[in-house]
């Protein structure tokens, strides 16, 4: 059966998205249009790429994350240089060996811009800090920036919406005026964003699976305990994330989400994790999927 995918955002911990996409072919689903945000973008563009799961597990799981910390050299020299690039370049990450290995995975495939794809068939989402909003890529290209999105890089779109605050500097772009918008990570905006393929009024032409690395609808059941502004700004980045789709999903579609459980302190970040988790993160995403999908769709 064919259907239509929408993956989550959730850093290093998107691991259990490999496990999901085994559980996914093994149930005779295929994936036709896909989106997603941050992780969920770069698992989704693999999958427009016509990836299979099998090739996107052996890419993964053989990936050192830790290549894709680069700040800039003089921080090497200078250690204390990074808090100089944290507040004039606002992350201390280039992110540019992301977007050429998003690149290169891509091109192996034959796939550099979005005129590569099927039109539609690749929603990447993005925040936009200077215009105050949520961009959805290729969709939105020509309307807010007057750029022509079908010349658009998809590495460029996926390295935009995974470029974690303050962990990865910010990608600009130009606009239809003289200022360059600042553009984010899409989770700040819209982590899990599975309105994207909705018909409002009409029948889907096909069924929506979403696939979220949480327990819940709600990621946190528990009032957050806010201390000092450190936890202030932890619980406001955390909110902005959550409260838009959770809205959402609790009123609509959760019975097509397949809700991944994933350790609360495992970070987004984290890219010294182990192979061991590594390990645990797939087969939990395996289960997740196995035990959802014996009774979708319903």
């Amino acid at each position: 059966m064919k259907i239509d995918g929408v993956f989550s955002g959730g850093g290093v911990k998107s691991f259990a998205f490999i496990g999901a996409l085994k559980s996914i072919e093994e149930n005779s689903l295929q994936l036709e249009r896909v989106a997603g945000t941050s992780a969920g973008a770069i698992v989704a563009s693999f999958i427009a790429a016509d990836y299979r799961h099998d090739e996107i597990s052996n890419m993964l799981t053989e990936l050192d994350l830790k290549y894709f910390l680069d700040p800039p050299r003089l921080t090497t020299w200078i250690p204390f240089s990074k808090w100089f690039f944290l507040y004039f370049q606002l992350g201390i990450n280039k992110g540019e060996r992301l977007e050429n290995w998003l690149y290169q995975q891509l091109a192996k495939k034959n796939i550099f811009t979005f005129n590569d794809l099927k039109e539609g068939y690749l929603k990447v989402v993005v925040s936009d800090l200077s215009l105050g909003k949520l961009v959805v890529i290729s969709d939105d290209l020509q309307r807010i920036y007057g750029l022509d999105p079908g010349n658009f890089s998809i590495a460029k779109a996926v390295r935009m919406s995974a470029g974690f605050p303050y962990f990865f500097m910010p990608k600009k772009l130009a606009g239809r005026g003289n200022d360059k918008s600042v553009i984010v990570d899409g989770g700040l905006l819209s982590n899990f964003p599975l309105w994207i393929f909705e018909n409002r009024g009409t029948k889907n032409n096909r069924p929506i699976l979403g696939v979220k690395l949480s327990t819940t609808v709600e990621e946190k059941s528990q009032p957050r305990q806010i201390r000092n502004a450190f936890d202030m700004f932890h619980a406001l980045f955390s909110t902005m994330k959550q409260a838009h789709d959770a809205r959402y999903i609790s009123t609509s579609q959760k019975n097509n989400i397949i809700f991944i459980p994933i350790e609360e302190d495992m970070g987004t970040t984290d890219f010294y994790i182990s192979n061991e988790k590594k390990e645990q993160l797939i087969s939990a995403g395996t289960n997740s999927a196995d035990l959802f999908l014996k009774h979708w769709p319903k």
